[in-house]
């Protein structure tokens, strides 16, 4: 069994326990996930559409707040939509196509660069 962190409580103000969110479709998918299985298209769909649906956080799904971090199996896209790039966090591309709406000319997945100090030049 995986010991990662289910959630994080992110408010200052009193809020009921992490055990009342069991049942919760946030909180089953994080243990899910750090119990090794792995998502399928719906888990994959409502969690790209959660990410970007909330106003707190790119890489996590907040709860009664409590953060559900998802930074583990998730990308960052660039999408041109409408003349526009955006950026989004999302499980693959299908995801993220499911949960935009109209004409999607490009998404890109962003990978990290890892650039050493004195390396660029």
């Amino acid at each position: 069994m995986n010991t990662h962190t289910i959630a994080v409580k992110f408010v200052h103000w009193d809020v009921c326990s992490l055990d009342a969110l069991k049942n919760s479709r946030v909180y089953n998918l994080r243990q899910r996930l750090n119990n090794g299985e792995k998502m399928n298209r719906e888990d994959k769909n409502w969690l790209a559409e959660n990410l970007r649906n909330n106003a707190y956080f790119r890489t996590a799904v907040p709860l009664s707040g409590y953060r559900f971090d998802f930074s583990d199996v998730i990308r960052k896209y660039l999408v041109n939509q409408y003349g526009s790039w955006q950026e989004y966090y999302a499980p693959d591309k299908t995801s993220l196509r499911n949960t935009l709406t109209g004409t999607i000319y490009h998404i890109i997945e962003i990978k990290g660069i890892k650039i050493k100090i004195g390396e660029y030049k």
